[in-house]
């Protein structure tokens, strides 16, 4: 029987608090994605940007709604983030 990766909103939870910012248990991924931007500073976008990356360049299957997530919140505040830091 073949295994699939797959990143649901507990591992994307995990994977947040692996870079150092505090996400409660039992959020959804759309609420764990719009604490990870609150606060954002230097460091914790740079931090972001690469598991970002990280997931979306990965073998493993991001379920929609975790997807969704990173589209709608994680995404634009690095944007916008990156976008004001170079003005």
């Amino acid at each position: 029987m073949m295994h699939a990766d797959l990143i649901d909103q507990d591992d994307l939870i995990s994977q947040l608090r692996a870079i150092g910012l505090e996400v409660p248990s039992g959020v959804s991924a759309e609420q764990a994605c719009a604490q990870a931007v609150r606060g954002l500073n230097n460091d914790r976008a740079r931090e972001l940007r690469k598991l970002v990356e990280k997931l979306l360049s990965g073998s493993a299957t991001i379920l929609p709604a975790v997807r969704q997530a990173i589209d709608q919140q994680l995404l634009p505040s690095l944007a916008t983030y990156n976008r004001n830091m170079h003005r």
